[in-house]
């Protein structure tokens, strides 16, 4: 290291006394001590000594300044400037302080600092494109399909399900007309079928369902568990439309759509009614339900796949002829459906499904053979003469919450895809003319077995039929439920004020449809008093030739709605004339009235009654429905 010397100007005597008066006032301010120097060089060599004496004073030793050594930066007694430490090296990293300080630090020098190297930088890779599609999430925490959220829906599910079932078996009472007639009619089709046994009558003339469909299941299904084992088979029946239900819900909209769907259908009452009821209307919404499923479940495969809903939409249309008029509903859902993912070419689908429905119900009637029942039950019913208003009136009782819930689901649906519960999930939404399109067909498929009754002038079924539609307008009523309580569930009250309505109106209506004549005391004396060769008249000739059956033929019974007749004079008689010569000629063993079915038959048998010394009243046996208090009257010829 090289010496280096004092800074010339470090001799300057009256800079050296400015800078020991600077020292001594060095907190204060350039005012202080400012006049000393009006000359800017002698300020600016006056604070870089003041600064360099301050920033250059190294760590010294105690022992150094006990000896009375000089330290650096202090004037010397002849006035010159000094660093006197021995072995001292003032050690610069920065090149610049080095520059600054050097020419006043005898004892400064430069030692180069290498640089840390710098991480070499790693270009990212670019993107790959995935080799799927997420199919787009709806928004809401519901339909997320989770494990948990599925869980929780089968569970809710589970508890609606059990409370349908506990709302239809809560209904009670012997058999029913229709009820009789189809299983009787089901014991006499099997035996036709396994031993070749003539059949009494021909069924297939004027039932409204197929007699080899769902009256043979009754009847099997009654040899071995009785009335009380088909009913349970129709709840069954039900039990799984509503789960199917439940399912093509999820799929077309979100879990919490569904479970209202479900919700509300299972209380209707409909619903209840025909979860115990042994009618092939049962099983005719369930196979709608699957054949529904089935085209919702195919939408995005090909169009070939929707061919697995034309089975059990034919089959449904066998069952019960009336199914008929919801076809087309399903048809048009196919296309609908499909249109998001496949566009025009959705339309095939609909064309491959109309085609396969109508192939199966071509070949199920080629080798079925004449079928009388679907024009006099169906396509060319008698009219009768209901008033269009009293059938408004009981189709809004039966069904006008769910209607109204389906209807203003709709209106939601259409204004807006999704609540908007979780705005970070993306998704594509289908367009609002499809939106409006579905809305349109599920909803206005409730309408159509009101329309097709008023237009007949009969009310006969219709609260039965009611439910057919229901149906397909409960998904759009689930969704008004959910629109109604609203995202992250902030007005639960009014979904549960809903549901709870109409179960209560379900609950009533139902026991009300459910009301018919307890015929347990009735058929009891008449087993005293009929037997294989006797002539019997019933009012509803299907409840005692159905519990009877085992010791009376069916053609022993006669109904009390159309009768020809010859008279002991020679004479034709027809309608309630031949009902009044009949029993004045005393044609039958045993008569069953009690007026509620066939009033005018009625009285014409009484009026054959009266005075008639040939027939005594044997027996009388009330009871209690929802239109009043009625008796069974028993006439037994003497």
């Amino acid at each position: 290291m090289s010496e280096r010397t004092t800074p010339p100007w470090a001799d300057d005597s009256q800079l050296r006394d400015e800078y020991a008066y600077g020292q001594q006032y060095s907190h204060g301010d350039q005012q202080q001590y400012g006049h000393l120097d009006d000359s800017g060089q002698r300020y600016a060599q006056r604070e870089s000594l003041r600064q360099y004496a301050q920033q250059a004073q190294p760590a010294h030793a105690p022992d150094q300044e006990q000896a009375g050594g000089y330290q650096p930066g202090h004037f010397t007694e002849t006035g010159s400037w000094r660093f006197d430490v021995h072995d001292r090296t003032s050690s610069y990293t920065d090149q610049q302080a080095y520059d600054t300080f050097a020419p006043f630090d005898p004892y400064a020098s430069y030692t180069a600092v290498e640089p840390e190297p710098v991480a070499p930088v790693v270009a990212e890779p670019e993107p790959r494109t995935p080799g799927y599609t997420l199919p787009p999430v709806a928004e809401s925490s519901w339909a997320v399909d989770t494990r948990r959220s599925k869980l929780l829906g089968r569970g809710v599910l589970l508890c609606i399900l059990l409370v349908q079932a506990g709302l239809s078996l809560r209904l009670t009472g012997t058999a029913f007309q229709d009820e009789a007639l189809y299983i009787a009619a089901g014991h006499y089709e099997l035996a036709n079928l396994l031993h070749g046994t003539k059949l009494p009558v021909d069924f297939a003339a004027y039932f409204s369902g197929h007699p080899k469909l769902y009256p043979v299941l009754a009847g099997a299904v009654d040899s071995q568990f009785g009335l009380a084992g088909v009913r349970v088979v129709s709840l069954l029946f039900m039990l799984g439309a509503t789960t199917l239900l439940y399912s093509l819900t999820r799929r077309l909209f979100n879990l919490r759509a569904a479970l209202g769907a479900a919700a509300l259908f299972s209380v209707l009452q409909s619903t209840m009614v025909l979860g115990n009821f042994a009618t092939y209307d049962a099983a005719a919404i369930f196979l709608l339900a699957l054949s529904a499923w089935a085209v919702v479940r195919t939408d995005r495969m090909k169009a070939l796949a929707v061919l697995l809903a034309a089975p059990p939409a034919a089959l449904a249309f066998g069952v019960k002829y009336a199914s008929g008029l919801y076809l087309p509903t399903l048809v048009v859902l196919a296309v609908i459906t499909a249109h998001r993912h496949r566009g025009v070419r959705a339309l095939g689908r609909g064309v491959v499904l109309g085609a396969g429905i109508v192939a199966l119900l071509g070949i199920g009637y080629h080798f079925s053979g004449p079928l009388g029942g679907i024009s006099s039950t169906t396509t060319d019913r008698a009219k009768g003469t209901d008033a269009a208003a009293t059938m408004l009136q009981h189709s809004a009782e039966w069904g006008g919450l769910v209607f109204l819930a389906a209807l203003g689901g709709t209106i939601a649906y259409v204004l807006r895809a999704r609540m908007g519960e979780m705005p970070w999930i993306g998704g594509e939404t289908s367009g609002r003319w499809r939106r409006a399109a579905l809305g349109l067909l599920l909803t206005g498929t409730a309408l159509l077995a009101p329309a097709y009754q008023i237009h007949l002038h009969t009310e006969i079924s219709l609260y039965k039929h009611v439910g057919f539609g229901l149906f397909f307008a409960a998904p759009l009523a689930g969704l008004g439920m959910a629109r109604l309580v609203g995202p992250h569930f902030r007005h639960p009250q009014l979904g549960i004020l809903l549901y709870v309505a109409t179960l209560v109106f379900g609950m009533v209506q139902a026991q009300r449809a459910y009301s018919f004549p307890d015929s347990t005391q009735m058929t009891a004396y008449l087993r005293t008093v009929v037997d294989r060769k006797g002539t019997y008249l019933a009012e509803e000739q299907e409840v005692p030739a159905y519990y009877l059956r085992d010791r009376t033929g069916w053609t022993q019974w006669q109904n009390s709605y159309f009768m020809d007749y010859r008279g002991t004079d020679g004479k034709q008689y027809t309608g309630p004339d031949a009902f009044r010569q009949a029993v004045r000629d005393g044609k039958f063993d045993a008569i069953v009235m009690h007026g509620n079915v066939s009033p005018v038959t009625y009285e014409a048998v009484q009026e054959g009654l009266r005075n008639n010394s040939l027939y005594r009243l044997a027996a009388v046996f009330p009871y209690t429905t929802s239109s009043g208090e009625h008796a069974y009257r028993i006439w037994v010829k003497r």
